[in-house]
Order: C-alpha cells, then structure tokens, then sequence
C-alpha cells in the first residue's frame, strides 16, 4: 500500500509541474468599454480637396502701356471700385480735357442759338401782328418768319453738335478709364504682376498670361472635392458637412453641400468622381483660412445620438467581436447586430450590453474563442 501512495503523490506531483511548465500563460490584451454616444452615416472625398474664395478675380489691363502707378501693395484690403493700378496716360488725360471744353462750347453755342431762336420767333409775331393792323409790309413780315424758322433749325443743330461733343467726351473718358484697374469687388490684392516702369500687355486670344492683379473675396470661401461616383446617389444639396484641414489638425469645422456637378469627372487611371463644393458655414472660421489650404470633407447622411456603439476597429468581418469575461478570465467571441458605421464608431443593434469589455488588440498570437486572458494596463 505504500508503494502505491508513494506512486499515486509522484503522479499527483508531476501532473502538476507538468501543467505549471507546459499551460500558457493568459493573454494580456487591451479592451474598450461599450458605451452609448454618437454614430454617424457619412461619405468622404476620394482626394484631398482645396478651399476656394466664391469670387476671385486676376484682373488684367484692358489695353496695353507703361505701368505709371501702383495704389495697392500685397496684402492689402480693398473695396469696390478703389484704384489698383495705373498706366501712362498724359495724352489721354489731355483728349479727355480738351473733349471737356468742346463739351462746354457746344453748350454756350447752343444756348446762343437757342437765344436768338426765340428773339427771331418774337420778332416775327410782333411783325405779323403789324401786318394784320396793315403797319407792316407783308415781305417783311415774311422775311422774319423765315428768320425765325431758320433760328429754330440752328437751334436742334446746335443741341446736335452738343451730344456730339457729349458722345466724344464719353469715348475719351472710356480710353482714359482703359489705363485705370479698379476693384470690381471687395476683398484682398493676393498678387501684384509688374513693377512701375513695365510695360503690360492685354492678352491676345488662345494666349494665358499673368493677370496685373489677383483679387481674393474671403467673404465667401467652399471647399471643392471629389466624392466616388458610387456615392453620388445618397448626397443632396443642403446636407450638413465636416470640414477638417492638415493645417488645423484635430479641429473641424462645420459646412453645408452646396453644389454637386452635374457631370462624372472622368480621369485615366483614377476612379471615376463626382465634384462638389462644401460653403463654410460660420463668417468667424473663414477669419483664420487661407485660399488653397487642403481640406477633407464628410457629408453626414444620417445621424443617431444616444446609441450603443463600439470602435469599429473592434469588429470582425463577420459582425462578431471578442469580449472578455472578466469573471472568468476567457475570451468569448460574439456575434452582433450592427447598424450605422463609419471608420470611428459602429451603431450596435444587439448581442451587447453598456459596459462590455471588448478586444481592441486583435493581433495578439492566440487569440480565439475560450483563450484565457488579462487585462493590459
């Protein structure tokens, strides 16, 4: 009998040391708690997209010459009809002028017909009526009637030359105003091309060239994007967007779907997409933007608040998590109802509870259905 005691107490021993140095240690791995919030429904753009003003100008000269003057520098603000730039323009100024005083002496010249006009008209009533009391000659009488009349005609002559020389005066002023840029807008001189000394030519037809000045209207910024044309469907205008910028990382801000292109952007060896342009919403977030800044945009389709929802990194292809048993120190594999999802978060519909302990590191080797495991702090 002793033997076997002694037999049975070395088999109990060494079944124990056996699973001491052969049972694997539980797995540390890191969880997230289930939790009620917010799951959103969105499309993004395919590439980066690019804030844009909704007016921006290069103002070119309509006529070619020296550049005389420069009114603005970069950076400077500016409201309509202030005067950016100037040419050469003495020989002009001199046409204006004189077309100004022939304006003034066609008026002198009229009213000086005009005057005798009624003089001569006065005069031959006054003789007609001599003639009807047989105190006039009646050849006198129509000699001044003949006056009158011709004064008449000299006079609407005379209001003639007058809008001539009004209508000369108008061109002059127009070839004057060719050598002025003025700001058709408000806004803000982004760039200057030309010195004073230079020389600007007007661009010919089918042939680019630099604009005299850039002007920017920050009143009024949007982003443009290209979303994937397979989400072309489920946007509309007026849905409610996010903004976010590289140069304002971890901050967002609010937009509006403003447009959508009425055609699909077809580029060889690209997706094809859809253009459309996102309005800032808030005049206080355009304060801080620059023109030209990359931007990302999410056009939020539909929104839950207050729902049970998980990290969707958490989540298996097959609509199943890992949750950890903390009682009982065991992964178990879960399959759940999914709704809403995005790239942050996936509504949960069922199969989970507030407060669930769900596997984030799903690359730990030996992760499976009943593996014992710990927490990693």
């Amino acid at each position: 009998m002793k033997k076997w005691l002694w037999i049975m107490l070395f088999a109990l021993v060494a079944g124990i040391a056996w699973k001491a140095l052969y049972t694997p240690p539980p797995l540390e791995l890191k969880v997230v708690e289930v939790e009620r919030g917010e799951v959103e429904l969105t499309v993004s753009n395919t590439r980066a997209g690019t804030i844009k003003a909704c007016r921006r100008s290069g103002l070119s000269m309509p006529a070619g010459g020296r550049v005389d003057i420069l009114h603005v520098t970069e950076g400077d603000q500016v409201k309509a009809g202030d005067l950016l730039l100037e040419l050469w323009n003495e020989d002009r100024k001199a046409m204006t002028a004189q077309a100004r005083s022939q304006l003034k002496a066609a008026q002198h010249r009229r009213q000086q017909r005009c005057v005798e006009a009624d003089n001569a008209a006065r005069e031959a009533q006054r003789l007609q009526q001599l003639l009807e009391r047989k105190l006039a000659s009646r050849e006198l009488t129509e000699a001044a009637g003949t006056r009158a009349q011709s004064s008449v005609f000299a006079c609407q002559a005379s209001q003639d030359e007058q809008e001539m020389a009004a209508s000369q005066l108008l061109m002059n002023e127009a070839l004057l105003a060719q050598t002025k840029l003025r700001a058709p807008f408000d806004g803000v001189v982004a760039e200057i091309t030309g010195e004073i000394g230079e020389y600007v030519t007007p661009s010919p037809p089918g042939v680019a060239t630099p604009p005299a000045v850039d002007l920017i209207d920050y009143s009024c910024l949007y982003v443009t994007a290209p979303i994937d044309e397979v989400d072309a469907g489920k946007i509309q205008v007026g849905q409610t967007a996010r903004i976010s910028l590289d140069a304002f990382r971890g901050q967002f801000f609010e937009g509006r779907l403003n447009r959508i292109a009425p055609y699909v952007l077809e580029i060889e060896k690209q997706a094809r997409t859809v253009e459309v342009d996102v309005l800032f919403e808030h005049p206080e977030d355009r304060e801080r933007l620059l023109v030209g800044y990359s931007a990302d945009i999410d056009l939020i389709l539909e929104n839950h608040t207050d729902t049970l929802r998980i990290p969707s990194e958490t989540l298996l292809e097959d609509n199943s998590v890992y949750r950890l048993n903390t009682d009982a120190g065991l992964v178990e594999r879960v399959t759940v109802q999914t709704g809403l999802k995005n790239w942050d978060y996936t509504e949960i519909l069922g199969g989970l509870a507030v407060g669930d302990k769900l596997v984030i590191s799903l690359d730990v080797a030996g992760l499976a259905d009943g593996a014992a495991a710990i927490i990693k702090e």
